[in-house]
């Protein structure tokens, strides 16, 4: 064997060798995922996408559950960074803006931090990274995606007048739920025949929004909207009209999450419409972005949900007519 044909097996020995190194480091990442809930079946679904591509990827990950307690969020991100066992961190953050104190310790380490679900920062409506230690936001924003839900209810209003809506939010206290609801009155506010005859809270919870539902139908007998943020919602909303003697084909029902059991109630047309929200796509993506920024590759500073889902924000059923293989992301 002549010097030069050496010369090139070791080069290809080396380039092997590097990449087998290479391919050791990335599987030797490990990524903590901060639920706001793990008992959240949207947290869930995120974890999901997550798990998968990190699957994909060779990549380590360990989920911890915030109990929707921003104080306890803040702390678990504080520990594991002090911790020192994970590279880099994906968050569904409880408080938005609470938690930025926590972020920059992140960032002051060097680690990737990837916000899902809402921006970190004072404006809710800004995807770029407002504070010091967030790499990349993968969202949509809020007040977008009410405003178009609200603009559809100003379409089905037409004609009508009045025309009484309910609105059930999660909680107001939360600010991108009150960013939603704003933007929701934004929109109504400018139609005179549509009058919003009740607000309530419904907590992300099916049998907490039954309850609410039927204290507002007690003091209101007729209804023809129900707009909301959550299907979860939906669901105990529409068990109280139900029994309350309402024929749900005549009501327009907005729910928000696009879960598995809004898609079959539009498809059946129990309910109308459904602001998509695809978490085990959110998740993939944030894994992705944690994982190519730790590599050192360029990395997008932030993702809006509402252009890169398999369908459309606001999916009706003409767009579920269009896509009949589409069943949810999740389950509620």
């Amino acid at each position: 064997m002549n010097g030069k044909v050496k010369l090139l097996l070791a080069s290809a020995a080396l380039a092997v060798g590097a990449l087998s190194g290479s391919s050791a480091l990335a599987a030797d990442y490990k990524v903590a995922f901060f639920a706001s809930s793990a008992q959240n079946g949207f947290n869930q679904a995120v974890y999901q996408g997550v798990q998968e591509k990190a699957k994909e990827l060779g990549v380590e990950v360990a989920i911890y559950d915030g109990q929707f307690d921003a104080a306890l969020q803040y702390s678990q991100i504080e520990d594991v960074l002090a911790g020192g066992q994970f590279n880099a961190f994906i968050v569904v953050p409880n408080d938005t803006v609470g938690i930025a104190g926590a972020v920059e310790q992140v960032g002051a380490a060097g680690k990737p931090l990837v916000t899902a679900l809402f921006p970190i920062g004072p404006d809710l409506a800004k995807l770029e990274p407002q504070v010091p230690g967030v790499t990349a936001t993968v969202a949509a924003p809020p007040a977008d995606g009410a405003k178009a839900q609200a603009e559809d209810v100003v379409k089905f209003c037409e004609g009508k007048d009045p025309c009484n809506v309910v609105i059930v939010i999660g909680q107001k206290i939360y600010p991108f739920d009150n960013l939603r609801y704003e933007s929701y009155l934004s929109v109504l506010g400018t139609h005179p025949n549509i009058k919003v005859v009740a607000t309530g809270e419904g907590n992300y919870d099916p049998d907490k929004s039954l309850t609410v539902m039927q204290d507002i139908l007690q003091a209101n007998k007729d209804v023809h909207v129900v707009l909301s943020n959550a299907d979860q919602h939906l669901v105990g909303v529409e068990i109280a009209l139900t029994n309350a003697g309402y024929n749900l084909h005549d009501l327009y029902l907005s729910g928000g999450g696009a879960a598995s059991i809004a898609i079959d109630a539009i498809r059946e047309g129990r309910w109308d419409v459904t602001l998509a929200h695809f978490p085990v796509t959110m998740g993939k993506i944030a894994l992705e972005t944690a994982v190519k920024k730790l590599k050192g590759e360029e990395v997008a500073s932030f993702t809006d949900m509402d252009k890169v889902g398999p369908l459309p924000a606001l999916i009706n059923k003409a767009v579920l007519d269009a896509h009949p293989d589409f069943k949810g992301e999740w389950a509620q």
